[in-house]
């Protein structure tokens, strides 16, 4: 192994380890030293893309093809900046090339079926998503992909079985208990632990399967990070909330919630949707009434004082509708590319007479805000919001006092439709699998409204009719 080579190769462990700056500095310095080193562009590369640097990333990639044209690695990585980039045709033809070159690619079959289903062409993309699994059948990512997949299709039969290689993955959560798993055996007199499984919006979306465990006569567990106790408390049919990392009392089964959703629906042939824990204006999450009454409160002053406690002018808060707006996912989601908006694109909610617009934003996305030309148009909240109380419970009572929410898919989106607030969600072309394909509505959240993409990319079409829908709502 040469001098380059070894550098290389720590550069390496450091950007695996995430000193991405220490990393990158060794990567350039082996370029400078050997211009014509393309195993040192891949890795530049590489980092730029774990930089979210498409644009360089694709410039490096093309730089270690110029040097080495039979190099599949760099052509599946340049395909996949493309697809980043929306570039689906020099991303394909990239594909094509790396599996030219190398025939049995797992990672090139892997991207290039996602390549299509981001695009919009879901059958072409599970054509390569199988073709992947003719030469890799136990590939568990792909299978995990044609899950995904065929459950936004709504082929739940096959969708459940492909999904369920998922437990497959290193590092799925399990809890520390003897209990089998629960695979829809009869739970009258029995006692089943329940979990989250994934993030906190499938969290607040599927807590809701405790009531119907509940409702087959289970006494129901549910174990949650310390941060969601006060908010789930409320949840209903949990007979016990238990802190995770904590001991666990002895039950007869356990199951992630989403597992619960699968072996319902493998009994009864339906989604538990849980459409009875829905009322008029009200979800089955719900904070103490003396919050939501400390955040009507706030809004009553911040309307009198028309948002400066020096202003003299009155005015009531019926005289406006107020509207919560979040435009920005986790950024570390490998779809938030496809989910998330700028704050700038939702500016035609700015122009709209009678609506003031609140931010829903804390934490990342919260500082487009400075940068935005909406700023000034948009009130934003106390910095206290959610530090005393736990996770989401000022949230959850501040969305009981809006009049309407609009929002991409993030975990306020499944607060807003699980306490109950009219919600406007914004979908991008391929949305996850619990939206489904098509449709305006979704039986998961009934006060919910969904805006979906026509093109890939394209928000204006979604955005303008939320627009037309807030303007007929507004009470100027």
């Amino acid at each position: 192994m040469s001098k380059h080579q070894v550098r290389l190769q720590q550069a390496w462990q450091q950007h695996q380890t995430g000193n991405l700056d220490e990393a990158e500095e060794t990567y350039r310095q082996v370029i400078e030293a050997d211009p014509k080193d393309a195993d040192a562009w891949v890795y530049l590369g590489i980092l730029q893309f774990d930089r979210r640097q498409f644009e360089s990333s694709t410039e490096s990639y093309r730089r270690a093809l110029e040097i080495r044209d039979h190099y599949p690695i760099a052509w599946n990585n340049l395909g996949n900046s493309f697809r980043m980039l929306g570039q689906v045709e020099n991303a394909e033809q990239c594909f094509t090339k790396a599996l030219s070159q190398h025939p049995n690619y797992l990672s090139a079959f892997k991207n290039r079926g996602t390549l299509w289903i981001w695009s919009g062409e879901i059958q072409k993309g599970l054509k390569w998503y199988q073709e992947g699994l003719k030469h890799h059948p136990g590939e568990v990512e792909l299978h995990r992909n044609l899950g995904v997949i065929h459950l936004l299709l709504g082929n739940y039969e096959i969708g459940w079985r492909e999904y369920r290689w998922r437990w497959k993955f290193p590092g799925m959560y399990r809890p520390s208990t003897n209990a089998p798993t629960w695979k829809g055996e009869p739970l009258q007199g029995k006692t089943i632990l329940i979990y989250p499984e994934q993030g906190l919006g499938d969290a607040i979306q599927f807590i809701r399967v405790a009531k119907e465990l509940k409702n087959q006569g289970a006494t129901v567990y549910v174990e949650v990070g310390k941060r969601m106790e006060a908010l789930f408390c409320s949840a209903p049919g949990i007979d016990r909330l238990l802190i995770r990392d904590q001991p666990l009392p002895a039950c007869d089964y356990h199951a992630s919630f989403i597992e619960v959703i699968d072996y319902l629906y493998q009994s009864t042939g339906e989604i538990a949707w849980g459409t009875g824990l829905f009322s008029s204006r009200s979800g089955y999450l719900r904070v103490s009434d003396a919050l939501i009454e400390y955040w009507r409160n706030w809004f009553t002053r911040h309307a009198e004082s028309g948002g400066d406690p020096t202003n003299t002018n009155t005015k009531t808060p019926e005289q406006c509708l107020k509207v919560g707006i979040n435009w920005q996912g986790n950024p570390d989601h490998h779809a938030d590319v496809y989910r998330s908006i700028s704050l700038d694109r939702l500016a035609p909610l700015a122009t709209i007479p009678g609506v003031e617009l609140f931010s829903l934003q804390f934490g990342f996305g919260s500082e487009q805000l400075a940068q935005s030309q909406l700023n000034a148009a948009i009130t934003k909240f106390p910095s206290h919001v959610d530090t005393d109380g736990g996770a989401f419970t000022d949230t959850a009572a501040i969305l009981s006092n809006l009049d309407y929410v609009v929002t991409t898919d993030t975990s306020v989106a499944h607060l807003a439709g699980a306490v109950g607030t009219p919600t406007c969600l914004l979908l991008g072309k391929v949305p996850d699998w619990r939206w489904l394909q098509n449709g305006s509505s979704t039986a998961w959240y009934p006060a919910m409204q969904l805006f979906r993409q026509s093109r890939l990319g394209i928000w204006d079409e979604p955005v303008a009719a939320i627009e037309s829908l807030l303007r007929k709502a507004s009470p100027a």
